[in-house]
């Protein structure tokens, strides 16, 4: 098996390959993303999508990228209800404290501390509760992808149960968690490593990698800082 590998296409969106070559798309926001670059706004191959939560900058291609590549899409109940009302096919709606098995990983969905709506016509309609994923690839490598949230003390639950080894946490401050939240988030977790997102996008995400490793990296934790369109092995 490969290493797993991952690409940050900009604000929270990840393109993860598995240790056995499962293709995985985290919160696909690209054709609008003002941070995704332009060879990465098309997903041509994918096999599986994860959808932490309704709002625009976490589901604005999730239709169209799973039409275009027939990937399997794992959502909140209520927001993957409506993803099937346009007309996707292979949707699982979960809800927090749910497993479920796909592609030969292990897939936890976990609470986020985070409001959650899509647009529809205009009109704002609930999308379910707000989530994150703890994701067991194939050699055993587990992994935290937040989503949008604030700290919360049952952080240390998910560290004390699941043993993540990378977190992936928004870092921007006003909509999610800025650094000194994170700092205490990777404490809680246990995490050795720390992948910031959600941040940079727009003027008001202020929140910076350069503040959270001043907070962490006296503390043990690397800092994974990638640039949009870079890939970590």
């Amino acid at each position: 098996m490969k290493p797993l590998s991952f690409t940050w296409l900009g604000h929270s969106t990840f393109l993860f390959v598995s240790p056995g070559g499962t293709r995985i798309l985290a919160d696909p926001w690209l054709a609008t993303n003002p941070s995704c670059p332009e060879a990465s706004k098309k997903i041509r191959e994918l096999d599986l999508m994860l959808v932490t939560h309704g709002h625009d900058d976490h589901t604005a291609d999730a239709v169209a990228v799973a039409r275009a590549t027939g990937a399997r899409v794992i959502a909140p109940y209520e927001l993957g209800v409506w993803l099937q009302r346009k007309g996707l096919q292979q949707v699982t709606g979960m809800n927090p404290g749910g497993t479920l098995s796909a592609l030969g990983l292990s897939i936890t969905m976990v609470r986020a501390d985070h409001s959650s709506s899509v647009l529809d016509d205009g009109r704002v309609v609930y999308a379910g509760v707000a989530s994150g994923y703890v994701i067991r690839f194939e050699d055993g490598l587990t992994i935290y992808y937040a989503g949008d949230t604030a700290v919360f003390g049952d952080m240390r639950l998910i560290g004390e149960l699941y043993h993540p080894v990378i977190a992936f946490l928004p870092i921007g401050d006003l909509y999610t968690m800025g650094p000194e939240q994170a700092a205490r988030a990777c404490e809680l977790v246990g995490a050795r490593q720390v992948v910031p997102m959600h941040y940079g996008t727009f003027p008001a995400l202020t929140g910076t990698p350069a503040r959270l490793r001043e907070l962490v990296e006296p503390c043990g934790v690397e800092v994974l800082e990638l640039k949009p369109g870079e890939t970590a092995r």
